[in-house]
């Protein structure tokens, strides 16, 4: 921190400004306090670039960038100014987090401990996935542009602006831009793309944990040799985390792993929870105390409010001395900080925007020369650099001083709007590389197809790729070792049972409505008519009121069903027409005569009577077995037994197959049980109206007529891998016409039920997991939702386009298992509300717009 320059400003838009932070090649930040007295950092372009059109767009766009990734380990934009009126110039506002950038951190206590690597890499990479998932780059990677806070990382740069190494004029009006970083395609003259920000990842995780740049010991002449053709030493890297630094480096763009990918091996539990559970906080001790110095550095400071160099009752500072902002104290109390690293990533305020991240317009390849790097950060808070306290998080990447200033061009015709191309440095090292790629920008460049034709309009009406900013997020806490339902019922309550009782909450603002101690039950709630929601509860048959919590109707087990005494509720097998199936179990007889006998019941959801019930066979202890619903039809319904609750004889009876069971919906007489193909009691499967049935088997899917057994069509996935005790494809959702499924490799298909002809494929660029994504759509049927344990997913219905990801920076940690060994998070389940989805994970709720 340093003193106020004499030009610089004292007030900026409602902030005033208390003293000089640190510097970057396109803005000045500055600490500054707002009307409510917190402590923020300013970042003021420099007038000399703002003055120019394209250095104009492309702050705008960044700072768009930088609001619509709020949330998680993105500070959100308290302010900002992004155009060209009013007289302070264009500036964005943070909320101060006290925390060292990566540089300065490694500067101060050398290499980071493996778990510190993980949780930074893990969230960059979550970050970076909800980037890309627009197939743009960030360009904004680098060891100043990444902040290490008490509780977890921040990236404070989202575009070749915040995170350049130098900017300036050049000739005709044009902005150049030297980046920080090269990759082997920018040195081949290619256009960059995400697997582009993979790389740098890598080269910062391999910084991380070494303190050293890969590829960049050695004559700094050769250092795009090496980036472009050498192999990447990386012995000091902790042995388990070099097998996904080696990939991350790869020199092949196709053959580096997805942000997705990487933020799952490194933390699957996501960074957020993997830096919770540190016991003794993420970071090292001297670190943590660094941290907290500054943080008091910070406190330290103050800005008379009346007198010489204070704010006069206009708003405009008083002529006089200025004020030693070093030694006085804030008068005002400091806010914490507003970032909460379990927030959803959410993003813009109104509706996604169709382009997020777009690339400025072509450079021209010049030839540089550079200045070698040595292996630390350079800048005032590097080793025999000048002292002083480490700059703020949130502040973009101070210039390098040591890197060399290189020649900047801005010459030629564009190779087409928007692509991008990079200068090769004739010789770099260094992660900051000086002479790396230059982008010449031009401040006369065409407005875009998506644009509205203003001239100087960069920024596109509409976002994909990033999620809808998060209505609310509801947080219900369990008892231990409770079983926690929800469903949302009526389009209006989200209505969450456990075995203590049942909650509702408005899934239009998220508060909670009600809870009723008497409503518990280990199923989730159904609806029925009249705005109630049922329940099969752990005392009797319930129906709730969904507005107020109270039970209307009761029909108690041990009296109201008759001849059913004691009866227990296994499982609600589904409700289609005002019917629920559940299976249950009473006992028959006394004494040692006693027998459990087990039935699937129908029951009516609006005379709230019995229709049937239909003797089935016992299930694994507890015995009573639990039925899924398979589909639901004209005059039957056909369901399956849930894998789980199968008799050993009855797997040996199936012979590895599902068996199948088909049961009148006006009598529930049995019709018929059969298998079908291959098909596994575990196998995804859904049947339709039209007595089809679609499920899986291997690497299969499949389509059987179940009146013959007749197989229809089917359909090869990805081959199944070694070892692994799950199938390719999982449970389908219909639609109309279509079948959209997924499959463990991430791939959601819309597929044509008569033929099984593909209409379109998508993928969710995640990892392949054991499990396979829920599908789920919308109720308007525009919007298809791929959830797994990693994020959920959205896709065009129409065309499968990829719309946005979706992740709570973490979310649940992982839990042991009765050996001991770590049991994965929860999956995300997406629940449908009108126009909403309320996205739950274990006890986490958020509620999204999603049509």
């Amino acid at each position: 921190m340093e003193p106020l320059q004499h030009d610089d400003p004292r007030i900026v838009g409602p902030y005033t400004v208390l003293a000089r932070y640190r510097e970057s090649a396109s803005a000045v930040q500055f600490l500054a306090y707002g009307t409510n007295g917190a402590t923020a950092v300013l970042s003021v372009a420099r007038p000399a670039l703002a003055a120019l059109p394209a250095f104009r767009r492309r702050f705008q766009a960044e700072a768009r960038t930088a609001e619509r990734l709020a949330g998680g380990w993105v500070q959100p934009l308290l302010d900002s100014r992004t155009d060209a009126a009013g007289q302070d110039g264009l500036w964005t506002a943070t909320a101060y987090v006290p925390g060292l950038t990566l540089g300065e951190a490694i500067a101060v206590t050398g290499p980071l401990p493996e778990r510190a690597v993980r949780i930074l890499g893990a969230a960059l990479a979550e970050t970076l996935s909800r980037v890309h998932a627009t197939g743009a780059v960030l360009h904004g990677l680098a060891p100043d542009t990444v902040t290490l806070a008490a509780d977890g990382p921040r990236l404070t740069a989202f575009g070749a602006l915040g995170a350049a190494a130098s900017a300036e004029a050049a000739e005709g009006g044009r902005l150049s831009v030297r980046l920080g970083y090269l990759t082997p395609e920018q040195l081949d003259g290619e256009v960059p793309g995400p697997p582009a920000d993979i790389f740098v990842l890598g080269l910062l995780l391999a910084y991380a944990a070494t303190g050293t740049t890969p590829l960049a010991e050695g004559p700094p002449d050769a250092a795009a040799d090496r980036i472009a053709h050498g192999t990447a030493e990386l012995d000091g890297v902790p042995e388990q985390l070099r097998p996904i630094v080696a990939r991350c480096l790869a020199k092949e763009p196709g053959g580096r792993p997805t942000a997705g990918a990487v933020a799952a091996e490194l933390a699957l539990e996501g960074a957020a929870a993997a830096a919770k559970a540190a016991p003794d906080g993420w970071l090292p001790t001297a670190l943590s105390a660094s941290i907290a110095g500054q943080a008091a550095r910070v406190d330290a400071l103050h800005t008379p409010l009346d007198g010489p160099g204070g704010a006069a009752p206009g708003g405009q500072p008083e002529p006089g001395p200025e004020p030693d902002t070093r030694t006085t104290r804030i008068g005002r109390p400091r806010s914490a900080p507003g970032d909460r690293p379990t927030a959803a990533l959410s993003v813009p305020r109104a509706r996604p925007e169709p382009t997020a991240f777009p690339l400025p317009p072509a450079a021209v390849p010049v030839p540089q020369q550079a200045q070698p790097l040595p292996g630390v950060p350079q800048g005032p808070h590097a080793p025999n650099g000048p002292a002083g306290p480490p700059p703020a998080p949130g502040a973009p990447p101070a210039a390098p001083t040591g890197s060399g200033s290189g020649r900047f061009a801005a010459l030629g015709q564009p190779l087409g709007r928007r692509a991008l191309l990079t200068g090769i440095a004739a010789g770099a090292a260094g992660l900051v590389i000086g002479g790396a790629g230059v982008l010449a920008l031009a401040d006369d460049d065409e407005p875009s197809a998506d644009t509205d034709g203003k001239p100087g309009n960069d920024t596109p009406k509409g976002l994909t790729g990033l999620p809808p900013e998060a209505l609310w997020a509801y947080e219900h806490k369990p008892a231990a070792a409770e079983i926690l339902n929800a469903a949302v019922i009526g389009g209006r309550t989200l209505v969450v049972t456990t075995e203590s009782g049942a909650t509702g909450v408005d899934v239009r603002t998220g508060k909670r409505l009600w809870r009723n101690a008497d409503a518990a039950a280990l199923h989730p709630a159904l609806p029925a008519s009249g705005a109630l929601a049922f329940v099969a509860g752990t005392s009797g048959l319930l129906w709730i009121s969904t507005a107020s919590g109270k039970v209307e109707h009761r029909v108690p087990y041990a009296d109201g069903i008759a001849d059913a005494p004691g009866l227990t509720v296994a499982g609600v097998a589904g409700a289609s027409d005002g019917q629920v199936w559940f299976t249950g179990a009473y006992k028959t007889g006394t004494g040692k005569a006693a027998e459990v006998s087990t039935y699937l019941f129908a029951f009516d959801l609006t005379a709230r009577e019995e229709l049937w019930r239909a003797a089935i066979s016992n299930g694994r202890a507890p015995l009573t077995p639990v039925y899924q619903l398979i589909a639901v039809r004209e005059a039957d319904i056909v369901v399956r037994q849930d894998a789980k609750s199968l008799l050993p004889a009855q797997v040996r009876t199936g012979r590895g197959r599902s068996v199948y069971h088909c049961f009148g919906r006006a009598d529930g007489r049995r019709t018929w049980s059969k298998s079908f193909g291959a098909v596994p009691p575990a196998g995804g499967s859904v049947g339709d109206a039209k007595g089809r049935l679609f499920a899986a088997a291997a690497d299969q899917l499949y389509a059987y007529d179940t009146a013959d057994e007749k197989l229809l069509w089917r359909r090869a996935g990805a081959p199944r891998v070694p070892g692994q005790n799950s199938y390719a494809f999982g449970t389908g959702t219909l639609d109309g016409a279509t079948l959209y499924v997924a499959n463990r490799f991430q791939e959601v298909y819309a597929v044509d039920p008569e033929s099984g002809d593909e209409r379109w494929k998508g993928t969710t660029e995640g990892p392949a997991w054991n499990g396979v994504p829920r599908i789920s759509l919308s109720e308007s049927g525009r919007t298809v939702l791929s959830a797994d344990g990693l994020q959920v997913t959205a896709f065009a219905a129409r065309d499968g386009e990829r719309l946005w990801k979706f992740q709570n920076a973490g979310g649940p940690a992982p839990s042991p298992d009765a050996d001991g060994a770590a049991v994965a998070p929860p999956a995300y389940q997406p629940l449908m509300a009108g126009k909403s989805a309320v996205i739950r994970r274990g006890g986490t709720f958020y509620a999204l717009p999603v049509d």
